[in-house]
């Protein structure tokens, strides 16, 4: 084909079609290869399928099933249809895993227990993964606390992984950096507010910056609650007000979620109250007087059980589990609720949206087997900390 179309024609032909069929591709010839496999070539498919209006999206879930961790693709649509379960083999033979985040079809796995750092970036969609360096922090003691954030630098077109720790339940300590393209760890230096973090809470990332519930602990022993956020680009944190009502709550009770392309929302959960929740949205970001609370509702279903909100869908409704394991979505213009039918057990462990990507697959390995995934792992535990530090700014 490359004999008789220009190379122009062949590229917007390329970046049409989907992952599997371009994986294919790369064997048609070396040319084709290389193309494929370039970075730009990579962006610009990527850029693409996130533009494409009539692309449906997907959402991926994690959980346990008969014993094993499973991983699984489902179609944005009305029906939720399962599109594909996810394989990759070091989930059976390491030990638990965690979800970091999600971000342009590249997941940030860590695993457990965390005495050594150990940290995944895998592409599921090419079967591809890179093991990082291990960075030179300290884990878990009973004085520090660690929280992971993983996101998308479009500055830099660099994906980022940011540790951020508190000593003593109250002082941030000197957050570490992971860079992609610099294949490094760095230490990060800026001012950063005095919030603490609870530890495993999940971070939200939107807008190009990573977002957490932090809090300060009073003389008095009451909370102050704000979002506290990093921005990947300029690698500085931020602060956003909360509303009056959150401010001063427990900051247990609550949590951040991603809203829409480009802002977030926070879940309040009140236990004393017969079980209601509240969902408030920060209608444009950054502005705290766009904050909007969008529902208040007492949900207890008819087994007794509490649903548990886990997130937002493409068309703006909110994604539940309930009756003990089963998806179902709540419109908010009318508060109805609409079972899908897709049971995932009650250890739902994660959801978040998805796209396929090419992401990886000029950087990454493949992994074949459980021997090679054990290999990975060793090899990471046995390299010296200090070949995973760029030079610290």
């Amino acid at each position: 084909m490359s004999d008789y179309l220009p190379a122009e024609v062949i590229l917007e032909i390329l970046k049409r079609l989907p992952i599997k069929s371009l994986v294919k591709c790369r064997s048609v010839c070396k040319t084709w290869n290389s193309l494929i496999c370039n970075p730009s070539f990579i962006s610009t498919h990527l850029q693409a399928s996130l533009s494409e209006p009539n692309n449906t999206p997907f959402i991926l879930l994690r959980c346990f099933k008969k014993g094993k961790e499973n991983y699984f693709l489902h179609y944005d649509n009305d029906d939720f249809d399962e599109f594909k379960q996810l394989q990759f083999p070091v989930f059976g033979c390491l030990s638990c895993s965690a979800v970091v985040g999600s971000c342009h079809g590249l997941v940030c796995l860590t695993f457990l227990p965390q005495d050594v750092l150990n940290f995944i970036f895998w592409n599921p969609s090419i079967q591809k993964y890179i093991t990082l360096p291990q960075p030179n922090i300290c884990c878990y003691t009973d004085d520090v606390r660690l929280n992971f954030g993983f996101g998308f630098d479009s500055r830099t077109n660099d994906y980022k992984l940011l540790i951020v720790g508190v000593e003593k339940g109250e002082t941030l300590i000197e957050p570490y950096l992971f860079s992609l393209n610099e294949n490094c760890w760095k230490r990060v230096t800026p001012t950063s507010p005095k919030y603490a973090v609870e530890a495993g809470i999940s971070s939200t990332f939107v807008n190009g910056a990573l977002h957490w519930l932090g809090y300060q602990r009073g003389k008095n022993g009451g909370f102050s609650n704000a979002i506290l956020g990093f921005d990947l680009s300029s690698e500085e944190f931020l602060e956003i007000s909360l509303p009056e009502s959150l401010v001063w709550l427990c900051p247990m009770d609550l949590s951040t979620m991603r809203y829409g392309e480009s802002s977030i929302a926070v879940l309040k959960r009140d236990w004393e109250d017969g079980e209601l929740f509240e969902l408030w949205v920060m209608k444009e970001y950054g502005v705290v007087e766009s904050w909007t609370k969008v529902l208040a509702l007492h949900l207890i279903d008819q087994s007794g059980w509490f649903p548990r909100v886990l997130g937002f869908r493409k068309n703006g409704e909110v994604l539940l589990q309930v009756d003990d394991g089963e998806m179902a979505s709540l419109d908010l213009n009318c508060q109805q609720m609409e079972p899908h039918g897709v049971e995932v057990g009650a250890e739902l462990l994660y959801v978040g949206s998805y796209v396929e990507s090419l992401v990886l697959l000029d950087k990454a390995v493949d992994v074949r087997s459980v021997s090679d995934a054990i290999h990975a792992i060793d090899s990471s535990d046995s390299d010296e900390s200090s070949e995973g530090e760029c030079e610290i700014t």
